[in-house]
């Protein structure tokens, strides 16, 4: 009977791609209460899945149209009108509602992370820091892996890049024990990462301190919940990008994942979802925004390569989703894992997990390349972004247009 909790188990059916079940609950708590915004958009999503766009484009108007919804309701109603007119090929439009709902999202949640300085301005000077210090004082001595493990993995790259779909994959072979987007190097940033210019600190690190941080590392990966014994374990977050510094001391063994995909979908397509609010969440609800930690990102990453170039393998994801078993055998080869059939059948094993990404819908229907290149249909709203993401464009060997 509590209307609140229905909707939001609605809502997470609807993410875990069970529409059908969503649609359920959703109707019931629209019985009872007409509107209700939450169990709205678990019916427009129902309907976007099933093909009906049109309906649910009715559904979210008539919800928009309500004066009584928050401010964050109407930016989540507005991105989610989005996707219904994206899925009728009015690009144009679907962006104007993007955008509705980013500026929303931008203003509601300006005095939490609005203050500079911001999570942009903080990977840009990092970007500085590094600069300042040579590639050969980031080596460091390794230790042996605690616990049994078989490997250690780290997979980044950038959100929306494919880290969720790889994760996925990987998670499916009985090998890996797999743990998405958790704060395992909390305490590490806390030591080492509270301004860029901690940077200078740990580079010189002692033995001891890295020790212990090494162990509070492997402290919060046992917390939460990962079993690593006699497993590769996979640490995915693709923000870890930003924390490579970190990793570079602390794990200088550890292989690395870099998923990666064209930058211009990679932003497109962040700025089509919506995510739990953070800091570097709020830096990518504008082009600029977004093309810019972008590329500070990436530049983290070039400044480290001579340190990790070795142990890093690249996955680039339009060609996971176009030769998906060449890629993750060559992927599996990189971990020292064997290849196995379950891989292939990661969709069945995603329904049964909680991911924590936007990705889990699609991810539940299996391979699709319905979101490569998708960058042209929005290349006018795009213009923005272009010049910042041009050098990675090329530099990644994507086609320059």
């Amino acid at each position: 009977d509590n209307l609140g909790a229905l909707s939001g188990l609605a809502n997470l059916m609807s993410r875990r791609g069970d529409h059908a079940q969503a649609r359920t609950m959703a109707m019931q708590v629209l019985e009872a209460q007409p509107g209700f915004p939450d169990a709205v958009h678990a019916m427009a999503s129902a309907d976007l899945a099933e093909g009906a766009a049109p309906a649910a484009e009715a559904r979210l108007r008539a919800l928009i149209a309500d004066p009584r919804l928050t401010a964050q309701q109407l930016a989540l109603a507005n991105g989610l009108l989005g996707d219904t007119l994206d899925a009728q090929d009015r690009a144009p439009e679907a962006f104007t509602a993007y955008a509705a709902c980013n500026t929303g999202l931008w203003r509601a949640y300006a005095n939490r992370f609005g203050a500079k300085p911001s999570a942009l301005d903080f990977a840009r000077e990092m970007v500085e820091r590094l600069d300042e210090i040579p590639s050969a004082d980031w080596t460091a001595a390794g230790e042996p892996l605690p616990h049994g493990a078989k490997g250690h993995v780290f997979l980044l790259g950038f959100p929306r890049s494919g880290t969720t779909l790889l994760e996925q994959v990987l998670a499916s072979h009985p090998g890996v024990e797999a743990l998405e987007e958790r704060e395992t190097l909390l305490d590490a940033m806390r030591a080492f990462l509270t301004t860029p210019a901690d940077l200078g600190r740990l580079v010189k690190a002692d033995t001891a301190e890295l020790g212990r941080l090494r162990a509070a590392y492997w402290a919060r990966v046992r917390d939460e919940g990962a079993a690593i014994e006699g497993k590769v374990f996979v640490d995915k977050h693709p923000l870890n990008t930003l924390k490579l510094p970190l990793i570079a001391k602390l794990f200088p063994q550890a292989k690395i994942l870099f998923a990666r995909r064209d930058p211009r979908d990679v932003v497109l397509s962040y700025y089509r979802r919506r995510f739990a609010m953070s800091g570097s969440a709020y830096q990518l609800l504008t082009l600029p925004g977004a093309a810019g930690y972008y590329d500070a990102a990436m530049q983290i990453a070039q400044r480290l390569e001579p340190v990790l170039g070795a142990q890093t393998h690249v996955v680039r994801h339009e060609s996971l989703i176009s030769d998906f078993d060449d890629v993750v055998g060559s992927v599996c080869d990189a971990l020292g894992l064997a290849w196995t059939d379950a891989m292939r059948a990661f969709s069945n094993r995603t329904r049964d997990r909680g991911i924590a990404t936007p990705s889990g819908a699609q991810l539940a229907g299996g391979l699709s390349a319905e979101g490569v290149g998708q960058w042209r249909r929005y290349r006018q709203q795009l213009r923005p972004a272009l010049p910042k993401l041009a050098p990675w464009v090329e530099r990644f060997g994507y086609d320059v247009e």
